[in-house]
């Protein structure tokens, strides 16, 4: 029986909509006498602590202790990799920095005492921007730079373009804040339920911040209420103050953020800053590009040399770049520590070469889709650090296919015949393409393992590195192992992810959860079936590989057995029903000094359609349709991968036009709630939206053929932009030169102005 591929609903979906699925704020009541943390934040943006004394807190009926530097035996340092985030640091680098946690018996009574902590501050500097940075040499890197041809052809092109562009970021909004609950096990070592990414690496920091070894630490993640990227390293300061309170006061601690406070004091995506210069030849095909990109990583390092060498690896988008010389830097500022988020910098510079491409359109007076496909990859084709792009042919297939499916020539002639009608209503339709890259950058990354118990009842229970944030992760584990042992997905459970299950995990990120943990898990399932295989063979008389498993029956020759019994038997003949599974992606690599190699282990590929209505008035927009055909191979579950289609689209919908993350002149997060924080809600959804996925595209070398489906989508939206840009030109016929984004209804709004005023300009 076929299980992957089956359109299963999400596997804690029930849990989901009747409030029974547990997350970690949901355990509390398990812990008596459990203690409660609130932070001690700073209100400058950069200042030097002068003062630091708990007393008054500890005053307060309630409180029990407030957590300092002094507290700390091992290490109190939480940064991920240089080891630059301070737990309780003595110079303040962004507004609302923690200092010190206060522990106390209620919410409300840590809270009001950490409002008593005498602290004081001398304020000093804060570079807020990213253009400050950059004058002030205010850098958390050297220079990243990949190369690849001679750029100097730009100077001899037909059309030389130079232009900046502007960049947001955008606020995870998880549904669950940050959260840890930690305590002290019967053994006396330290256990934490972490809304984490990376359990193995949250485990590593609580173990150096108490001064332990790493075998003393359990860390267990059931499930995550959304992360997007924000949990894979920011998780863990807020399990380490957990652990380190439990440690201190041998009670249980938790820790969960308030929405506000979690806005003020987590990481988001960075805002970047782009230069360019490109050359065109008059038929619009690309003779070279030069781009600068500086990112705002904040006050630390955290994930973001990674993603600017993503942001590099990904200037291409789709494109053939003859020559090409692309320059990164991460801006250090005080604000919050930007962090990973769906995408990883790739966003940020398919944005800019897209960027690139409609402004040589505009100026060479050449439709827009028409220079998109003039400069397509092709077979053959290698990517400026010379990875061969493997099916390459793709791109144009979905291309055409999207065209004709979605009408787009007819749709064009029909919004044309609108323009000529309203004047102070334009509609605009943009089609764009997305070639997303698929492994983890640094290659030790790219593996995973598994242990799947099978007992002699023949039910199973599944373990895996990987964590579920409602991406659909543990559905897709659920079918593959079911298919491996020929069982129902009813006779499997997925356990929660634990470090004492499976050590040394990767994080849940890079789009590779399903490619990594899916094919462990399936190695595991095989060496059990061979292994039952091999007792069923001498009851049928046959050889294993004549052995059949389907829907919980052994069958060969005529003849079956139940699964079940099949387990017992195997379990009387003492044959392991248990296996460890591992899985290491093949043939990655990558030399950072030259900056050549082959990072990715294939690419994603997808296309969308958008059109739009935009208003003259109030510059607000509606999307009136987008259609979608994304490669995903073949799909281990088709509901999940359309979900995160969906859902993929519409948050790059939300960060491209709506989302603002805005910061006063202090420092402070003014965007700090969904007051003021703009999300997409069912307004921002298109009026019509048709979803599918390319048919026979199964994927070689990675497990059932499937592709990642997490990240790819979300740069599908950039259509949804690239259609307002059209939209505002049709009140033209003025130049449209500077286009930030996010491209709000005030954006809108201005940029309408100034095309009017240009047209009126050339009357």
């Amino acid at each position: 029986m076929k299980i992957t591929g089956m359109p299963l609903p999400h596997e804690s979906a029930r849990g989901h909509v009747s409030g029974e699925a547990l997350y970690v704020d949901d355990l509390c009541g398990r812990f008596p006498q459990l203690l409660h943390a609130w932070p001690v934040c700073a209100p400058h943006a950069h200042a030097i602590v002068t003062q630091l004394d708990p007393s008054p807190a500890l005053r307060v009926p309630g409180v029990v202790t407030v957590l300092t530097q002094a507290d700390v035996p091992g290490e109190g340092n939480t940064g991920a990799n240089r080891h630059d985030e301070p737990l309780f640091p003595t110079e303040v680098l962004f507004h609302h920095q923690p200092i010190a946690w206060v522990l106390g018996d209620s919410l409300e009574t840590a809270r009001t005492g950490a409002l008593s902590v005498a602290a004081a501050f001398d304020p000093l500097p804060a570079i807020l921007t990213i253009e400050e940075a950059i004058e002030a040499g205010s850098f958390l890197n050297e220079p990243l730079r990949i190369s690849d041809g001679d750029t100097s052809t730009i100077e001899l092109s037909a059309l030389r373009v130079e232009g900046e562009l502007r960049i947001g970021g955008q606020e995870h909004f998880y549904l669950e804040t940050q959260a840890a609950l930690a305590w002290i096990d019967e053994a006396g070592f330290i256990a934490v339920h972490s809304s984490t990414q990376h359990p193995s690496e949250t485990q590593a920091v609580v173990a150096r911040v108490l001064g332990v070894p790493r075998n003393h630490v359990l860390v267990e993640c059931l499930r995550m209420g959304g992360a997007f990227g924000g949990k894979e390293v920011q998780a863990n300061p807020y399990a380490a103050v957990a652990a380190l309170g439990a440690w201190k006061t041998r009670r249980p601690v938790r820790v969960r953020l308030t929405r506000e406070v979690d806005i003020a004091i987590t990481g988001k995506r960075h805002p970047y800053l782009a230069r360019y210069v490109a050359g065109f030849e008059n038929a619009g095909r690309l003779t070279a590009v030069r781009i600068q990109l500086f990112s705002d990583g904040g006050w630390s390092l955290d994930l973001s040399e990674p993603i600017m060498w993503r942001s590099l690896f990904h200037i291409d988008n789709a494109y053939k770049l003859p020559a090409v010389e692309v320059v990164g830097r991460v801006c250090r500022t005080h604000k919050t520590s930007q962090t990973a988020f769906r995408g990883f910098g790739g966003p940020q510079a398919m944005l800019v070469i897209e960027e690139v491409l409609s402004q040589g359109a505009q100026r060479l007076g050449l439709p827009a889709d028409v220079v998109r496909e003039r400069n397509f990859y092709r077979q053959g084709d290698v990517t400026h650090y010379h990875e061969p792009v493997r099916d390459a042919d793709r791109i144009e297939l979905i291309w055409h296919r999207l065209k004709e499916t979605s009408a787009f020539q007819r749709r064009r002639s029909d919004l044309a015949s609108f323009n000529a009608r309203n004047t102070h209503q334009k509609r605009g339709m943009a089609i764009t393409p997305v070639k997303f890259g698929i492994s983890f950058t640094a290659s030790f990354y790219n593996q995973a393992g598994a242990v799947v118990l099978v007992y002699r009842d023949g039910t199973v229970q599944v373990n895996h590195g990987g964590t579920e944030m409602g991406q659909g992760l543990f559905t897709k584990i659920l079918q593959i192992a079911a298919e491996a042992l020929g069982v129902p997905v009813e006779h499997v459970r997925i356990m929660s992810t634990r470090t004492d299950k499976v050590p040394n995990t990767s994080a849940t990120a890079a789009s590779s959860g399903s490619d990594l943990n899916g094919a462990a898990v399936q190695d595991a399932c095989h060496q059990i079936r061979r292994r039952l295989g091999a007792v069923a063979g001498a009851v049928f008389d046959c050889a294993e590989r004549d052995v059949q498993f389907d829907n919980s029956v052994v069958s060969a020759r005529g003849k079956s057995i139940a699964f079940g019994a099949l387990c017992e038997m195997a379990y009387k003949q003492r044959i392991p029903l248990f296996a460890e599974g591992f899985y290491r992606t093949p043939d990655i690599h990558f030399d950072f000094k030259m900056a050549r190699g082959r990072p990715f282990h294939y690419y994603a590929y997808g296309a969308a359609v958008s059109e739009v209505e935009v208003d003259a008035f109030t510059g607000q927009y509606r999307l009136l349709r987008t259609d979608i055909l994304q490669d995903v191979g073949d799909s281990i579950s088709p509901v999940i991968d359309r979900g995160q289609i969906e859902g993929g689209f519409l948050q790059g919908v939300g960060w491209l036009t709506i989302e603002e993350l805005l910061w006063d002149a202090t420092g402070r997060v003014s965007s700090g709630g969904a007051s003021t924080y703009k999300l997409p809600s069912w307004s921002e959804m298109p009026e019509v939206f048709n979803v599918e996925t390319l048919e026979r595209a199964t994927q070689a070398d990675v497990v059932m053929g499937s592709k990642a489906v997490g990240e790819p989508p979300l740069m599908l939206a950039i259509s949804v932009r690239e259609a307002i840009r059209d939209a505002v030109a049709a009140f033209g016929p003025g130049r449209i030169d500077s286009f930030d984004s996010p491209l709000t209804p005030e954006r809108v709004f201005f940029a309408v102005r100034r095309v009017r005023a240009e047209r009126t300009a050339l009357k």
